[in-house]
């Protein structure tokens, strides 16, 4: 009986394994930001090109109007005037679609871009895609891309209550060693 159960838990443990291996990775620290192309809030194409010469955080994050996605937003917004500073941008990346993000940013007071990779195309390219229960949402990464294109910091499931003041503090510590 226990090598029956050993046996089942070792099969188990290599589908686990080799499910995990297919599932695409986030891009490293000092490779290139995977280039994209998505709708914002307003309609309009929004590249990655459109912000060359700048710093750009990038952040994916699960559903527009639940409570971490606001609290997280809310925070961006707090501090937009800092990340203008440091002549970076916010764009924000999800699975919903535009009218939600328009919605989410008329309710919330949001006035940078939200993306909406619909296809989950740019999320699988960035390794921020996850299954609930059968749906399939943006993790909650955050890639913070330098005015060159190359991604500098990755982060990976961030807690939202914290995650401007960390991505802040790690931008001003990249400016510094410029």
């Amino acid at each position: 009986m226990k090598k029956v159960i050993f046996a089942a838990a070792a099969t188990a443990l290599l589908a686990f394994n080799s499910f995990a291996a297919d599932a695409p990775q986030p891009p490293a620290e000092g490779t290139a930001a995977p280039k994209f192309t998505l709708q914002s809030q307003e309609a309009a194409n929004v590249s990655l090109d459109q912000f060359k010469g700048k710093w750009v955080v990038l952040y994916f994050y699960p559903k527009d109007f639940t409570s971490g996605c606001t609290l997280e937003a809310h925070n961006f917004q707090r501090d937009l005037a800092k990340y203008e500073e440091k002549n970076a941008v916010i764009v924000g990346v999800s699975l919903d679609p535009v009218d939600s993000h328009k919605g989410f940013c008329t309710k919330e007071g949001l006035s940078f871009k939200l993306l909406a990779d619909t296809s989950h195309v740019v999320s699988s390219e960035y390794g921020s895609v996850m299954d609930h229960d059968g749906t399939k949402y943006a993790a909650r990464n955050t890639f913070l891309i330098d005015p060159s294109g190359v991604i500098r910091k990755v982060y990976l499931k961030v807690k939202p209550p914290t995650h401007s003041d960390d991505v802040l503090a790690d931008l001003t510590a990249l400016e510094a060693k410029k």
